[in-house]
């Protein structure tokens, strides 16, 4: 019995030790547990990360199934581990490699100021990682040093532009590739007139002169004003 419980191991989908299993987003994947080396009926238990799976009593003992149906994207990295309920030290677990086109779609409007930067930004995930692109009205975008500026990590492509011209004008385009597909948004750039821009001083000073002159209007006037009023109150 010792010698039994020593050797004892699980498989799950045949593999004695941790692994990963591809499989693509939409159709079910099946994870089977058996005790290898057992004598005994032995429980079985199931894990989703940190949360146990709810099993039937039916699929508990020496083998146990589980499915993932249907598989999806947020699925991608998730670990699934089989243990044994005496000695949980003993188990296998299956991280999930679910590979996804890029899915990207839509277009944007946007208005800037002439001389303002602008930032255009795709949110894209996909399995295997994605390579971009970007477009200006359909021609390959020309990157001009010091004006341009690309920034990628797995799931964000953005591009800036600094000191937008009225030259800039147009439709943007970001593809996002991988061998699994392409996926696309639009981005509709216009470039307005620059805002005239008043300095402040300019401004207190018109409005203290506003005031000024309303006051010493009243002032001179203070003898008609008083007559006029002394009328309507005699």
């Amino acid at each position: 019995r010792l010698w039994n419980f020593c050797s004892l191991e699980l498989s799950v989908n045949n593999h004695a030790a941790d692994f990963s299993l591809s499989t693509s987003a939409g159709p079910p994947v099946s994870l089977s547990c058996l005790v290898q080396n057992s004598s005994q009926a032995e429980e079985l238990l199931w894990y989703r990360e940190g949360g146990k799976v709810d099993l039937k009593d039916g699929n508990k003992v020496n083998v146990s199934n589980i499915c993932i149906s249907p598989v999806t994207e947020s699925d991608n990295g998730v670990t699934f581990t089989c243990k044994l309920a005496r000695d949980k030290s003993v188990q296998v677990s299956v991280i999930l490699d679910v590979q996804f086109p890029p899915q990207l779609t839509g277009e944007e409007s946007l208005q800037i100021e002439e001389d303002k930067d602008v930032t255009l930004t795709c949110n894209a995930k996909s399995n295997p990682q994605a390579q971009t692109a970007w477009y200006k009205n359909k021609n390959t975008l020309i990157l001009q040093q010091n004006r341009y500026q690309l920034y990628q990590t797995s799931e964000v492509f953005q591009l800036s532009i600094k000191t937008v011209q009225k030259s800039d004008n147009g439709t943007y385009t970001c593809v996002v590739k991988s061998a699994l597909g392409e996926g696309r948004k639009d981005f509709h750039l216009i470039v307005e007139d620059k805002k005239p821009v008043f300095p402040m001083e300019a401004v207190i000073a018109a409005a203290v002169v506003v005031t000024l002159t309303v006051l010493f209007g009243i002032v001179a006037r203070k003898d008609k004003i008083f007559k006029v009023w002394k009328a309507l109150v005699s």
